[in-house]
């Protein structure tokens, strides 16, 4: 029995010895840090546990920025400073680096125009307005909207860094290219519980977006590439619900931005 024992732990020692650091380490802290974001990260724990410091004015807000600050932190600053402080690797090795960042700009130029109009006619409908920006208060007031979407840029590096670089770029020297499908397996999952068209397309966006950050040997692309349908769709509802202007023409959008400014 003790010697069998013996054989066992042999062979477990052995088979740890040979695990690549960097990579248990990047898979597991993923793991934990989608749970402190569900947890620690949430808007219901915001307004159990800290809402009562603020006045109820700054309440909706700092309750969004709230959420949107921990994903900022626990998906790009602690898996940067892993990497960097951690594991030693430099910036452009983990996708902080501008990499092609022509090659970006291309891509960028050519699908931030068909989701400024595809976002535009989405505004028009009622739904929409209701419901984006998610903040009340951001439909109706700018300064609001800017602080809003200010926190909602920093939600987006983190949500991206955490799949498109630490994930990516961390697993890539033992993955190679097949990190592109490890980081699209836990993104796909996270909208599980979505409408089941976004639940499957969030598969071919993981896929598509995880390509494209490794083309471009950079993950800044696909944080516009990604935020941009919500940002731009939470502009135009503002927009809309502000000047009272319906039309998806282009007249509409003249009429609205000149009743907005107005």
């Amino acid at each position: 029995m003790a010697q069998s024992l013996r054989r066992e732990w042999s062979r477990l020692t052995l088979a740890l010895r040979r695990l690549d650091g960097q990579t248990v380490f990047i898979l597991v802290a993923a793991c934990v840090l989608v749970i402190l974001q569900d947890t620690l990260g949430s808007r219901r724990l915001f307004r159990t546990e800290l809402a009562g410091q603020f006045p109820p004015e700054q309440r909706a807000l700092l309750e969004w920025a709230w959420w949107f600050t921990i994903q900022g932190i626990l998906g790009f600053v602690l898996p940067v400073g892993a990497l960097l402080l951690l594991f030693h690797r430099k910036p452009s090795e983990v996708g902080l680096g501008l990499g092609d960042w022509k090659f970006g700009l291309i891509v960028a130029a050519m699908y931030l125009p068909v989701v400024a109009i595809g976002t535009w006619v989405l505004s028009d409908g009622a739904a929409f307005q209701a419901k984006y920006p998610h903040l009340d208060t951001a439909r109706t007031d700018w300064t609001v909207f800017l602080a809003y979407e200010a926190f909602f840029v920093f939600y987006w590096i983190g949500w991206e860094y955490l799949w498109r670089g630490f994930v990516l770029f961390g697993t890539a020297p033992v993955f190679g290219l097949y990190a592109i499908f490890v980081q699209t397996v836990p993104f796909a999952i996270l909208h599980v519980n979505k409408p089941l068209p976004e639940a499957l397309l969030s598969i071919v966006g993981g896929i598509a977006l995880g390509g494209l950050v490794w083309r471009c040997r950079s993950f800044w692309i696909a944080v516009p590439i990604h935020a941009a349908q919500m940002m731009i769709l939470d502009f135009w509802c503002s927009l809309r619900v502000r000047s009272g202007v319906s039309g998806i023409g282009l007249s509409a959008l003249v009429d609205a931005l000149a009743a907005a400014g107005g």
